[in-house]
């Protein structure tokens, strides 16, 4: 593995760094707003969000990572990581279901209408997406879910709930795993469909998370009328439909570049204060082990962008990324209060200039859960990885 890249590579990290310094707001505006990382819990927040991906869209940067017939730039990992790297370390708001599974399902098992119909909206950042997978009772089995999906003439009529929706009361379309054969093996009788948000019979309420955000959302459906056109793929197939994604970069950067810029600062705060230093000497320690939690971590980033390069599947070396990166946010977030003293307990009131630690560390909690949790992700690098059985 080479620990430097190409020559074009290091030039479109510039260009991206050039881009976000122009486009994106200063760093302290966006943090006093609450748009660091574009976490959508309003309408305001969403315009933001929105604004800034039509800009990625002129540029063509969107989509990057989609083949040039679909509107993307057919972006090699490299500089899919380059970009993601940057992006995250700028806290751009650039996250969007729509890119990350939508339309590349849509590409693999839509038909020629729904392609014609969705895609370019989704290249167009003129649609917002949310995920229906998740209920009350089916979260890391998922393959248990229930909600159901009678046909009825040229429609299917859905019935049953789902939880933790990201930005579903601000989504206009929805990605939905139902249940279509109800006698079939669980894994089987799963269909996909894409629901308009506004339909009647759907009822969105707020789940105000730990942190006091408005992110999550459940989601009831009431006899929603939705047409068989709207079904992507075969019928009872969605599992499979649903476990298959492009070969797109899924390094888990993100979650490095972030805690980079998290770890900087902490540190400056130490710097400009070495009284919180003083009280707590063992902070360096600290500070020492997140940087190096930081750094070793990015190379297992790198890792698995090189081997999807190479043409090889890093099934469990994702997961090791993956794993290793959302406990060490909450590790970087709690060395944040750690050094803050009792300051670091207080929320939208601390006396140093940093963004409350305590909301940050709250935020992280749900980071070793979502995009499926530590335990799921020991598993597979145990099965898949060291090849032990199931217990």
């Amino acid at each position: 593995m080479k620990f430097t890249y190409d020559p074009d590579v290091e030039e479109f990290r510039q260009e991206v760094r050039d881009f976000i310094a122009k486009e994106l707001p200063p760093e302290e505006e966006r943090q006093k707003r609450g748009y660091e990382g574009g976490f959508k819990t309003n309408k305001e927040e969403y315009d933001y969000t929105m604004g800034f991906q039509k800009k990625l869209t002129a540029k063509g940067w969107l989509a990057m990572a989609w083949p040039k017939e679909y509107g993307g730039s057919g972006a090699s990992h490299m500089r899919q990581l380059v970009y993601n790297e940057e992006m995250a370390y700028a806290g751009a708001p650039v996250g969007n279901m729509g890119v990350a599974w939508v339309g590349p399902s849509l590409m693999l098992y839509g038909t020629e209408e729904q392609k014609k119909q969705f895609i370019p909206r989704i290249t167009g950042a003129d649609d917002w997406w949310c995920t229906l997978y998740s209920e009350p009772g089916s979260g890391s089995d998922l393959a248990s879910l229930q909600t159901r999906a009678v046909k009825d003439g040229d429609d299917y009529i859905i019935n049953g709930q789902k939880i933790w929706t990201s930005g579903g009361h601000l989504a206009d379309w929805g990605w939905l795993a139902a249940r279509t054969d109800p006698d079939a093996p669980k894994h089987k009788g799963i269909t996909m469909f894409m629901v308009n948000m506004k339909s009647p019979g759907v009822t969105v309420r707020p789940l105000i998370n730990i942190a006091d955000r408005h992110g999550f959302n459940e989601v009831f459906f009431e006899d929603v009328r939705v047409p068989a056109k709207q079904v992507v793929g075969e019928v009872n197939r969605g599992w499979y439909h649903m476990a298959v994604a492009l070969d797109f970069e899924r390094s888990g950067i993100q979650a490095y570049a972030g805690g980079r810029k998290h770890v900087e600062r902490i540190t400056r705060i130490a710097k400009e204060h070495p009284e919180l230093v003083e009280r707590r000497p063992s902070i360096r320690m600290e500070l020492a082990d997140r940087f190096v939690e930081v750094n070793v971590g990015t190379f297992m980033a790198y890792r698995v962008a090189h081997m999807q390069a190479a043409g090889l599947v890093p099934n469990h070396e994702a997961s090791v990324s993956k794993l290793f990166g959302s406990e060490m946010s909450q590790r970087i977030s709690l060395t944040g209060i750690h050094l803050l003293g009792l300051a670091g307990e207080l929320r939208n009131g601390s006396p140093y200039e940093i963004e409350d630690e305590a909301s940050s560390y709250l935020q992280s909690v749900s980071s070793t859960i979502a995009a499926g949790t530590s335990e799921i992700q020991r598993g597979i690098i145990a099965t898949r990885g060291l090849g032990l059985p199931r217990g």
